[in-house]
């Protein structure tokens, strides 16, 4: 399994361009990241707090979300079986933090209902600093922490895509 994909929009879809899993989302992305786009209009009429789904092809989807960035305190690692999360700022900036879930503990056993498994605190995982039209994928060996204020007040406006780990969703 591959480990994390992280980085501007152009060089992150350059080094997927040969994976089908990811042709829906990277076309999506495309989509919310220009400007005057559909998307991008849509995603600017969310309220903040508010998360909207948008059913994509071959079982993916997305979720436009526009919050306020939490402390680290509130924040938690993750990780993901059934679906490939593609993190992408719209607008505004956050912190991830990344480390491999094999130097995690588990907090909370898997719930299929959500696709989530949560981990135990770590002070060793890398630190991704986030800014608009970035991307970071995370494979499901990928523990992630997204959502965490970085630097002075605002909004973020941020799309995840879900992509099937097997190119379409299975019922895994």
């Amino acid at each position: 399994m591959p480990m994390a994909i992280v980085g501007p929009f152009s060089a992150v879809n350059a080094q997927l361009a040969a994976d089908v899993r990811f042709q829906v989302a990277c076309a999506y992305v495309a989509d919310m990241l220009a400007a005057g786009s559909a998307g991008r209009e849509r995603m600017g009429r969310i309220a903040p707090g508010v998360t909207e789904r948008v059913e994509l092809a071959g079982g993916a989807f997305a979720l436009e979300q526009v919050y306020q960035p939490k402390q680290r305190p509130e924040g938690f690692f993750e990780s993901h079986r059934k679906y490939i999360d593609v993190q992408v700022i719209v607008a505004g900036e956050e912190l991830m933090e990344l480390e491999d879930i094999s130097r995690l503990g588990v907090s909370d056993a898997y719930q299929p209902e959500r696709d989530l498994i949560k981990y135990t605190d770590t002070a060793a995982a890398s630190v991704l600093r986030m800014k608009a039209g970035d991307v970071a994928i995370f494979f499901p060996t990928d523990g992630h922490m997204p959502s965490l204020h970085w630097r002075g007040p605002g909004l973020v406006r941020k799309t995840v895509v879900k992509v099937p780990v097997g190119g379409s969703e299975s019922g895994k």
